[in-house]
């Protein structure tokens, strides 16, 4: 067998390794063992960011649509009655129709409020307690007459 030597590919890797960190400061940019380090570094933070940016979309989305609401609803009331009014809009279109055509989002606000608004109460409880306990008066007698 033949004896190899790996000088070129070496070579390649660290010409490749060296142009990925062109641009960064100090021996980062000149030093193989550091470029290494700082690429690895850099991978893990792009990651990891990439998530956190997702979470941070999410956030400015619902700050913009509980700025839209003003004092006139909560942000998780006003929610909460979309899932319950069953209106599928997701917090970047509502989001994105408060800021462009907020008389849409009013609207939307107006039809999520209007089914859940609670019924006026027609009976007291107290009314139907009494009821209760008349009924259960008048099974006694009619236990006791037989």
């Amino acid at each position: 067998m033949s004896r190899v030597k790996k000088g070129v590919n070496a070579l390649k890797t660290r010409r490749n390794i060296l142009k990925q960190v062109k641009g960064y400061r100090f021996g980062r940019s000149t030093k193989e063992k550091q470029a290494y380090e700082a690429i690895s570094h850099a991978g893990a933070y792009a990651f990891a960011h990439r998530r956190d940016k997702k979470g941070d979309m999410r956030r400015l989305w619902n700050v913009r649509i509980n700025a839209a609401l003003g004092d006139r609803l909560s942000y998780s009331k006003f929610i909460g009655a979309l899932t319950k009014k069953n209106m599928p809009i997701n917090r970047k279109m509502l989001s994105e129709i408060a800021t462009t055509n907020p008389e849409a989002f009013t609207r939307i606000l107006n039809q999520a409020i209007q089914e859940n608004k609670p019924e006026p109460k027609s009976e007291p409880k107290i009314e139907k307690k009494a009821e209760k306990a008349e009924v259960k008066k008048e099974t006694k007698k009619e236990k006791n007459a037989k």
